[in-house]
């Protein structure tokens, strides 16, 4: 079977149409909502209340423990029965495979940004914790205007890297049948009957995509070195 070049040409509007703006959507939208619930996460396990602390712990350790792919099925299943308790509702609602996603990737992605944000904050020294205080700032002050942004310059590249996996990890989205960038090559070799041609040319697109994003991780990297 030759490598037929006008497969990719008549495929590329199944890959950018539709699934590719449903991954990179789908990573920006977890990315943000987990880097938010991630330091929130981290805050708390740093807390002084052991049961705060403790809550947040077996959250993080709960979620890294689990497959993904069982994860994205729990709450694909569960969320609409959930959404039906909260709003009081007989049927389930109905939330679709695009936000069971969103909700999955970000519940599951702040458990590994809460461990970076962590490491960031324990990075910046204790004397400027005791400085903000110094200057009237209270702990949540102190937090936001010092140790936050010190914490996620730290580990910026960190958080990238972590970033760049996510994006991998939304092509399990397939399991529960939303139209991603992986579904979109599917698609396409199975219309024109050319699968292994399209998975091929996948493989290769997620590898200039991940590898041209690790490069610029690593540059960012060594700027902030320099930096520090």
């Amino acid at each position: 079977m030759g490598f037929d070049f006008d497969v990719i040409q008549r495929s590329w509007g199944y890959l950018f149409r539709d699934g590719m703006t449903f991954t990179l959507t789908l990573t920006a939208l977890a990315m943000v909502g987990g880097i938010v619930f991630g330091t929130v996460l981290a805050m708390m396990r740093l807390s002084s209340n052991r049961v705060v602390a403790g809550a947040a712990g077996a959250y993080v350790n709960l979620m890294r423990s689990i497959p993904l792919v069982l994860v994205i099925f729990w709450f694909f299943f569960l969320v609409p029965y959930i959404g039906a308790w909260v709003v009081r509702s007989p049927e389930p609602i109905k939330v679709g495979a695009f936000y069971s996603a969103l909700i999955t990737f970000t519940m599951f992605e702040a458990a590994y940004y809460c461990e970076i944000m962590r490491a960031g904050i324990q990075s910046v020294a204790r004397g400027q914790v005791w400085a903000g205080y110094a200057l009237g700032l209270n702990y949540w002050m102190t937090m936001c205007k010092i140790v936050l942004p010190q914490a996620f310059r730290n580990m910026l590249p960190v958080l990238l890297t972590q970033t760049i996996i996510l994006f991998q990890d939304t092509s399990l989205v397939y399991a529960i049948g939303a139209y991603d960038l992986l579904k979109g090559f599917e698609v396409a070799g199975k219309n024109f009957n050319r699968p292994v041609e399209t998975y091929l040319v996948a493989a290769v697109v997620y590898f200039i995509i991940c590898f041209s994003l690790s490069m610029l991780v690593r540059r960012l990297q060594k700027r902030i070195a320099i930096i520090r």
